[in-house]
């Protein structure tokens, strides 16, 4: 009993650190988006107000999978470990 319950807790902790991950894709994508409305507007200053309103829309929406990445392991940390316990021990008995 005690090897399943680190068992899951092992998987949980694995499991959050895997889901942390997704913080990389949204840190990149967010930089080249700033860096491609930098030198939009270099080009064209004119174009200033579009540009910056699609670019903070665009950041915006890729920063959700950052968020839902966040939201999976802090589940993993604090719920999930609790939760499949739970079923261990009444399965167990």
């Amino acid at each position: 009993m005690t090897l399943a319950i680190g068992l899951i807790l092992m998987g949980c902790a694995i499991g959050a650190g895997l889901a942390m991950i997704a913080g990389i894709g949204p840190g990149i994508g967010e930089g080249n988006a700033v860096a491609a409305a930098c030198t939009a507007i270099g080009r064209q200053p004119e174009s200033r107000g579009t540009v910056t309103s699609t670019m903070l829309m665009g950041c915006a929406v890729a920063e959700t999978t950052g968020l839902y990445g966040l939201i999976i392991a802090i589940l993993l940390i604090f719920v999930a470990p609790n939760l499949f316990v739970n079923i261990l021990v009444a399965h167990a008995a």
